[in-house]
């Protein structure tokens, strides 16, 4: 977990835990929270094969950001802080393309149409032809773009971490609209990206708020809190929205770290169940559940219908886990230390477990029917299957 403030102050995520837990223990005399010493599974079901491994550049340079692999129809595409944007071949891990860009991208890849979209610290948005990597145009939002774009007949959806989102024309990046909330004083450093239903935009909101805006114009038609703000410190009061939403075939999931996850109706935004469960990374859904790893590191499985708990394990209480991610009927996630666990998607036993180098995995991990998707911040893309 990582701070900013909207002074734009921004604190290194490792220093701000380490004050945080520090002053927790010096009021409450609380035990230090301590990762979880992993144990030896017995009898394993799940044995990991590496089909290839790719160094990306500087990854996210150690850092948390928007920066995830995206798997599309001709190529899996994927950038680092440094500027490099690549295409490469999902079977072999080769390139396909490769563009060097002056820029420190924080955000990204997305892909809409023939665009390749990523973002920027330095407040740009950057399109290129999605053939062959080449420069299509450049844009300047307000701030920070830390979350992906997203983008749907000639919008593009950008999110700045000032609290402001903008529209942008998908031809040059001509800005078309723009939607703006305040920010708390105190917030997590990410941000959730745009997601689009139809001609709306669901922005989840560093204020615990959900709001839907019109795509075509940013006309605002809903707000919803999903969390509320609560606590005497602003630490207590973190109700950031930072979890991808997630699309269900019932609703959109939203998951909150000010204690809540619910699946919502798009159309109003009225909660369909609601969970109490502090997330920060995301979820995941497969076989009728809902996979949640959250702010303690413990492991959530719920009904999708209802919402009710399938399982919790807590095995890797305090070891940072990643978004989860559903493969081949497993619910995995990754921690601090590059560690894949393989939980068994029915009952939550660790049936599994390998590590992909030594670095954090924060980015989303992207599953399909044969192949898991594996980007951690130093850079290292791998590509495993089970055998």
């Amino acid at each position: 977990m990582s701070l900013r403030s909207t002074c734009r102050h921004t604190l290194r995520a490792a220093t701000i835990v380490l004050l945080a837990v520090a002053a927790a223990a010096c009021s409450t005399k609380a035990k230090v929270r301590e990762p979880a010493k992993l144990t030896d599974i017995e009898n394993p079901r799940v044995k990991v094969s590496e089909s290839w491994s790719q160094s990306i550049g500087n990854g996210a340079d150690g850092r948390p950001s928007g920066l995830r692999p995206l798997l599309e129809a001709d190529a899996l595409f994927v950038a680092d802080s440094a500027g490099r944007v690549s295409a490469l071949d999902p079977e072999t891990g080769r390139e396909r393309w490769k563009t060097l860009l002056k820029a420190r991208i924080s955000a990204g890849p997305s892909v809409v149409d023939d665009l390749v979209l990523v973002g920027t610290l330095d407040s740009d948005v950057i399109a290129l032809k999605r053939a062959d990597g080449s420069l299509v145009w450049r844009a300047k939002v307000s701030s920070e773009v830390l979350a992906p774009p997203a983008g749907a007949g000639n919008v593009v959806v950008v999110r700045s971490i000032d609290g402001r989102s903008f529209g942008l024309s998908k031809a040059d990046g001509q800005r078309l609209w723009s939607f703006d909330r305040t920010v708390p004083s105190l917030t997590l450093r990410g941000i959730s990206a745009p997601l689009i239903e139809g001609d709306r935009v669901l922005l989840g909101m560093d204020s615990g708020r959900l709001a839907a805006v019109q795509l075509s114009d940013g006309i605002p038609l809903w707000e919803q809190p999903i969390s509320v703000p609560s606590g005497r410190t602003e630490l207590e009061r973190l109700a950031d929205i930072d979890a991808q939403l997630v699309e269900d075939l019932d609703g959109v999931l939203v998951a909150s770290y000010g204690g809540d996850v619910t699946l919502i109706n798009p159309a109003d935004g009225e909660s369909r169940w609601r969970r109490a469960i502090k997330s920060g990374t995301g979820m995941a859904v497969g076989g009728g559940t809902v996979f949640v790893s959250d702010v303690d590191g413990v492991m959530w499985a719920l009904d999708a219908a209802t919402g009710a708990a399938v399982w919790k394990n807590e095995a890797l209480q305090y070891r940072r886990l990643s978004p989860p991610a559903f493969f081949k009927g497993y619910a995995v996630v990754a921690d601090y230390q590059g560690y894949l666990h393989f939980f068994d998607a029915a009952d939550g036993k660790l049936v599994g477990r390998t590590r992909v180098g030594r670095d954090p995995v924060l980015a989303p991990m992207v599953a399909t029917d044969t192949t898991l998707y594996v980007y951690n911040v130093d850079g290292r893309l791998e590509a495993l299957t089970l055998r």
